[in-house]
């Protein structure tokens, strides 16, 4: 059974929808559908796309297509902004990747999947742009969302990499041994097609004795990759077994005695036999790509890997000692892209947290980004971090949507790109994509705090609150202790009318986070609905107070002197949270759409004003 069954099926439902209303796409289609030969089944895919192609030149550019090629005419639909960004996107991707078909050694069967993808989403869009109703079975909203059902094939290959094991005279190699590991799993999800899941969640069952089926039924995956390092001086041995979750057998296993210099080639060799043994091809240019991303200095790239270590604390402290191993690794190596971005990261983190003012924060993750780029123009990270910047400094929403697509075309596998780029979607009011990509998220990141938080996120905005109280309580029967779920489950509550219980939720957050400033208004927001308005108020001025020696967003005394009834001073602090592209009016733009607390009548001051600023388009 090839791996583009369930493709094959979407296309033949909606090939069944048609009922003869688009005789030429319909004949390709059905042709499409028919065909078991792999190179038959890109052209098919490929003429698909012409028919539309054609159509588009002559409905949007209004001439006759004649011998333009494909991507000519693409280009200009999206210079004259004739077709949504993202379906420029899927159709660039479908137009390049089925031209393989037509030379054999360049062809690989594993791009046919993607391929179908594509030609789903844009026959889709296609039949909307015509006003042609597909007709469906209804399905509810909660049946749509159902956090049980899979969304993935499950013919889908997949695989967790664990944390490799130390075997090191010297204890202190667990950064070393983790680097190795996450390398790997770097490598492997830039395999499109391929189930690749996240550190965090793989590296959740370090140093337990947890049985392989266990693991793999927990990360529903069908293989797992474990191994152990031994540094010895300059020696290095490296042990890998690529394990069947199905019955614990082993598919391949090899040992690695190499010198340290030989680190780099360790890894690739690797993570080349992982993709072999399970039948994937890792194309040349991935492999180049990949070897981009390090350095070549291999003390720069141990710095990095001490970096990355300090970065997972999520802890200030954690987070200096980061950004200062990530300092060292670039003098050695100026050239070393991922350091730069790193550093973007951990700036990016501060202005969420409040300590670093925006206008100081995003200006130099900009030059960061920018800087990395100009190393590695290939680098998901880098984009997915320019999209954030465009996100919540910017607001070019739409640049922003065309960042994460391209960071997700360079690594599909990332949860962090998934789980950002659903954040745009929530905030531009597109709940419907929004969802998805936060699910998605959270199969390829199950364990993750953070990403199962954000996944209840995009259920609250989307005003699903019910099923957002649903995935955040989930999350919290795996970290009890993550402040941001508590947060986002206190403000599901809060929608709800449930105020005491989203005041339980925000003092939890209050507690957990040390006061941070997102859960100190929030409490002080619940205890006003409550009828305390003696212990909110201590809250709000405990905020002034701090904003004598920190940074405050501007949005939260907003808040706090609108609930106050102090419309000018509020509306002071609106403009200047506008004038300093507050990282925390975002949230608020979003709120804007359903949130009753926020609601501003159209044509209102504040209404207004945020339109001029450019938050709302």
């Amino acid at each position: 059974m090839p791996i583009w069954t369930t493709e094959i099926k979407e296309l033949e439902k909606l090939h069944e929808s048609l009922g003869g209303k688009f005789l030429e796409l319909e004949k390709e289609l059905q042709s499409l559908i028919n065909t078991d030969d792999k190179n038959v089944a890109l052209l098919y895919s490929r003429r698909c796309l012409e028919v539309i192609i054609t159509d588009l030149c002559e409905c949007e550019l209004k001439r006759q297509r004649k011998t333009e090629p494909l991507k000519g005419i693409i280009d200009k639909l999206q210079k004259e902004e004739k077709v949504p960004s993202h379906l420029i996107a899927s159709m660039h991707g479908l137009n390049e990747l089925s031209t393989y078909g037509a030379h054999p050694k360049e062809f690989d069967p594993e791009q046919i999947r993607p391929v179908l993808i594509n030609l789903v989403i844009i026959i889709k869009w296609y039949l909307k742009y015509k006003d042609f109703q597909i007709v469906v079975k209804p399905i509810s909203e909660e049946e749509k969302y159902d956090s049980n059902r899979r969304k993935v094939s499950p013919i889908e290959k997949s695989i967790a990499v664990l944390p490799f094991v130390n075997m090191s005279p010297e204890k202190d190699q667990d950064f070393f041994c983790d680097g190795i590991a996450e390398e790997i799993i770097n490598t492997l999800s830039h395999i499109e097609g391929f189930k690749v899941i996240a550190r965090t969640s793989a590296y959740a069952f370090k140093d337990k004795q947890v049985d392989i089926r266990e693991i793999g039924r927990i990360l529903d995956v069908e293989t797992l990759l474990e191994g152990s390092i031994r540094k010895d001086g300059k020696r290095l041995r490296v042990t890998v077994q690529l394990i069947k979750v199905a019955d614990g057998s082993y598919i391949w296993s090899e040992r690695y005695d190499r010198e340290m210099k030989d680190l780099f080639a360790v890894q690739d060799e690797i993570s080349l036999a992982v993709a072999d043994n399970l039948k994937f091809k890792l194309l040349g240019k991935t492999q180049a790509m990949i070897a981009k991303r390090r350095s070549e200095n291999l003390e720069a790239y141990i710095l990095y890997l001490k970096g990355t270590c300090c970065y997972q604390m999520l802890t200030p402290e954690g987070l200096k000692k980061a950004s200062e191993y990530f300092g060292q690794a670039l003098k050695l190596d100026p050239g070393y892209a991922l350091a730069y971005v790193e550093l973007g990261y951990i700036i990016w983190l501060g202005s969420m947290w409040g300590s670093i003012p925006p206008g100081k924060a995003y200006p130099q993750i900009n030059e960061y980004v920018k800087k990395a780029l100009k190393i590695d123009n290939n680098l998901a990270e880098a984009y997915s971090l320019l999209g954030t910047i465009n996100t919540f400094y910017y607001w070019d929403w739409k640049e922003a949507e065309q960042n994460y697509i391209r960071a997700l075309q360079i690594n599909p596998n990332s949860p962090i790109i998934h789980t950002s780029y659903s954040v745009l979607l929530s905030f531009t009011g597109r709940h419907k994509e929004a969802i998805p990509e936060a699910k998605r998220a959270q199969e390829l990141d199950p364990l993750s705090s953070y990403i199962n938080a954000r996944a209840g996120m995009a259920f609250q905005m989307a005003g699903l609150y019910d099923k957002a109280i649903e995935e955040l309580q989930m999350a919290l029967t795996l970290n009890p202790h993550f402040f941001f779920t508590h947060l986002n489950l206190g403000a599901a509550y809060f929608a709800k009318s449930m105020y005491r219980e989203a005041v339980d939720e925000y003092k939890m957050a209050f507690d957990l986070s040390n006061g941070t400033q997102m859960a100190v208004v929030a409490l002080g927001l619940g205890y006003y609905q409550i009828g305390e308005k003696v212990q909110a108020e201590k809250l709000f001025d405990s905020l002034e107070k701090r904003s004598e020696t920190e940074y405050i967003f501007s949005t939260i005394f907003y808040l706090i002197y609108r609930l106050r009834g102090a419309e000018d001073i509020a509306f002071e602090w609106l403009k200047r949270a506008c004038d300093e592209h507050d990282t925390f009016l975002t949230f608020l733009k979003a709120l804007l759409h359903y949130h009753p607390l926020f609601l501003f009548p159209e044509g209102s001051r504040y209404m207004v004003l945020l339109k001029e600023a450019g938050l709302l388009k």
